[in-house]
């Protein structure tokens, strides 16, 4: 790499480690090609982005950011799974992680908050942005129904008196 596409790079890490909401440190030595297409493709769907980066060129774009404190994990062959949405790259490495045994998580960001294993696994647990809009849309909407239902209720039950003693009186 020559000085200008080093500094272009270091641009970009920079660039994507002040937008993003989470960013995800893992290893992924012995992954095959199609593995890592794979898990691009996967992050994709969900609205985050991979890159595999010179961890040198990583640190030196960390500077000045929040994510600063994942530099220490930015050791061996490591790859950078981010996203916008503080959910979809934890639970996107997370299922990779369980599908492959060679992509190992070591630890990530979300803001100024340091990640452990265990964090980004806690992360990947909750749900995403549009599950908690369903319900939360759930929640608006069930109270107008129940009125609805009780509303009709009286009325279904006065129904069913008149129908029963018609009954009654043509039994008799």
């Amino acid at each position: 790499m020559d000085r200008a596409a080093k500094k272009e790079s270091i641009t970009e890490l920079s660039e994507v480690f002040k937008t993003s909401a989470v960013v995800v440190v893992a290893h992924y030595a012995g992954l095959t090609v199609a593995q890592m297409q794979q898990l691009r493709r996967q992050m994709r769907q969900a609205g985050g982005s991979v890159k595999v980066a010179k961890n040198r060129l990583a640190q030196i774009a960390l500077k000045d950011t929040d994510v600063a404190s994942i530099a220490p994990l930015l050791k061996g062959p490591t790859v950078l799974a981010y996203s916008k949405d503080p959910i979809a790259a934890p639970k996107v490495a997370t299922d990779f992680a369980k599908a492959n045994e060679q992509f190992v998580i070591l630890g990530g960001s979300m803001g100024k908050t340091a990640l452990d294993q265990n964090g980004v696994k806690a992360l990947a647990s909750l749900p995403s942005l549009d599950e908690l809009r369903a319900k939360i849309l759930g929640l608006l909407v069930a109270p107008a129904t129940k009125i609805a239902q009780l509303t009709n209720a009286p009325a279904a039950k006065v129904a069913r008196v008149v129908q029963a003693y018609a009954s009654k009186g043509e039994a008799a």
